[in-house]
């Protein structure tokens, strides 16, 4: 090896701290920078194996791979290594040299690389690596890690087909043909409301929309944004945008929109809330900000508490009601959250039929309950045996629908607070379902 201190120095701390990622990572950048292309690739399997998917070391694995693809899968150039002061040639270059110097087992070997090993040791990295993946799979530097790319689609999504009908025409639809859209005046800008009581999947669906477009998703909490300094709080948000516009096509998820962009009427007593609320709504103006590419959705259990102003449009100007899974929901629900467990004799059509007016966050605590009974059985009688109907029966005899308090509030709102038709889908669903 050429003298390069440091290279050498480097390499000597992780020798030192190999538990450290990033002083790996800086050595497979130095590695790459020198054209020592099979070290890299060595110093990258063991970066996986401390952090599968680490988009950093996939992208250096790719550029490594595509740079010793395009010189033939030779070894590192000569000059890199030097050569022995005298004697013969060895026949064999893996056979140990008892005057060598012990080998820093973290370093591969420069000369004579062993290929084979090689493509043991990262055959089940190159495929997901680059078979999969896609333009668009990396986040912008700096980003990395902050994003999700879903893998679901509303194909995935059981039942819901007013959600999804109402996705298509709002959202979906012109995306999927911006020249017919353009052609009646319409488009995809502005911002969706996911409403409804809470439980029912709107996360899971706003990332299916995500997978729909092929785009990031940026799922954002209240925790995420608010901080206890004057001005945080606003600059949170401001960067989320940012890094979101950075990163197009994104769909950019705010949870709780009503903690963040609650009715300012109502903040008298907390200035500082009222100019997160007017952060958010330069945001998604489009006037300020470019926001091509940008999806913005929001999720609210209290769509009647969010601020006015953000319902115009060009903000959240749509919204979709989010309700109680219907049969067929109910029944793609269970099946998920069993599916993984050991069960016999399992009627998910009659389950169905016993949790009408349940969410989804309901169902998923019958199978947990009914788990937990068998498991409990099996430890009793030191013998496993798996989830049965009669477990299902018995959770259910102990989980009652949880939703009830929510239409509870929501019949006031339809009844008294729905001057100017906003939630007529609710009023709909609630007499449809005999809750009014």
């Amino acid at each position: 090896m050429i003298d390069d201190p440091v290279l050498t120095e480097m390499l000597a701390a992780l020798q030192r701290s190999p538990e450290v990622l990033a002083l790996r990572v800086r050595v497979i950048e130095l590695f790459a920078e020198r054209g020592r292309y099979a070290e890299a690739l060595g110093q990258c399997g063991a970066a996986l194996t401390q952090e599968p998917g680490n988009p950093r070391v996939l992208q250096l694995l790719q550029q490594c791979t595509t740079a010793l693809g395009a010189s033939g899968g030779v070894a590192p150039n000569p000059a890199d290594v030097t050569p022995p002061a005298s004697g013969p040639a060895v026949s064999n270059p893996a056979a140990p040299n008892p005057e060598a110097p012990e080998p820093d087992p973290s370093i591969a070997p420069a000369n004579g690389y062993d290929w084979a090993a090689a493509e043991d040791q990262v055959s089940d990295i190159v495929a997901p690596a680059f078979v999969d993946q896609g333009p668009g799979e990396y986040a912008a530097d700096g980003d990395a890690g902050l994003f999700e790319k879903s893998r679901v689609t509303l194909a995935e999504v059981g039942g819901m087909d007013e959600v999804k009908r109402q996705l298509d025409l709002t959202l979906l639809g012109p995306l999927r043909n911006p020249e017919l859209a353009k052609a009646f005046g319409t488009s995809a800008r502005g911002g969706l409301l996911l409403y409804g009581p809470p439980g029912c999947g709107k996360t899971f669906i706003a990332s299916a929309i995500a997978g729909e477009l092929g785009a990031n998703f940026y799922p954002i909490e209240i925790a995420d944004i608010l901080d206890i300094y004057i001005g945080a709080s606003e600059r949170n948000l401001h960067n989320v945008f940012e890094v979101a516009r950075r990163n197009a096509p994104c769909v950019l998820f705010l949870d709780e929109i009503d903690a963040l962009g609650h009715k300012r009427s109502q903040m008298s007593g907390s200035a500082t809330m009222r100019t997160v609320v007017n952060q958010l709504l330069n945001e998604m103006d489009s006037v300020g900000n470019v926001n091509d590419g940008v999806y913005v959705l929001g999720a609210t259990n209290h769509p009647w508490d969010v601020d006015v102003a953000l319902r115009r449009p060009g903000r959240f100007d749509r919204m979709i009601l989010v309700a109680l899974p219907d049969p067929a929901a109910r029944r793609s629900i269970l099946h998920y959250h069993l599916r993984d467990r050991p069960v016999a004799g399992i009627d998910l059509g009659a389950i169905v039929q016993l949790t009408e007016g349940f969410s989804g966050a309901d169902l998923a605590h019958v199978c947990t309950s009914a788990t937990q009974l068998a498991m409990a059985e099996s430890i009793k009688s030191g013998e496993v045996r798996p989830v049965t109907m009669a477990d299902m029966h018995s959770a259910l005899s102990g989980i009652k629908p949880s939703a009830g308090a929510w239409f509870e509030s929501a019949r006031n709102v339809v009844e008294f607070a729905n001057g100017d038709g906003s939630y007529d889908d609710l009023a709909m669903y609630m007499k449809r379902m005999k809750l009014r």
